[in-house]
């Protein structure tokens, strides 16, 4: 019969503060390069969006120069920014305010 024995735990000790992960956002700018139909499919193939909802994110790109296409943590911005710059497109990640 097996049994269990205590497991001891050390406590932290100094003064460090440890800061919780924030949110990152993924940004993508205008550029004269490609086309509106083609910034829809890409939305619409990376993130999963509706025509509305990529159509939407693409004239925000198209009017006031950029929209905020995906959040998240930083491994996962930095991922989805790399996609976006192997479709062409040019997309920058900072934290969320």
């Amino acid at each position: 019969m097996a049994s269990t024995a205590p497991v001891e735990v050390d406590r932290p000790t100094g003064e460090r503060d440890v800061e919780p992960d924030v949110p990152w956002v993924v940004i993508v700018w205008n550029d004269p390069i490609n086309l509106m139909s083609y910034v829809v499919w890409v939305f619409q193939k990376l993130f999963g969006y509706s025509r509305e909802k990529a159509t939407k994110l693409m004239l925000d790109v198209h009017h006031k120069g950029k929209a905020v296409v995906s959040h998240g943590t930083r491994e996962k911005c930095e991922h989805d920014v790399a996609r976006l710059h192997a479709h062409g497109l040019w997309a920058t990640m900072q934290r969320d305010r």
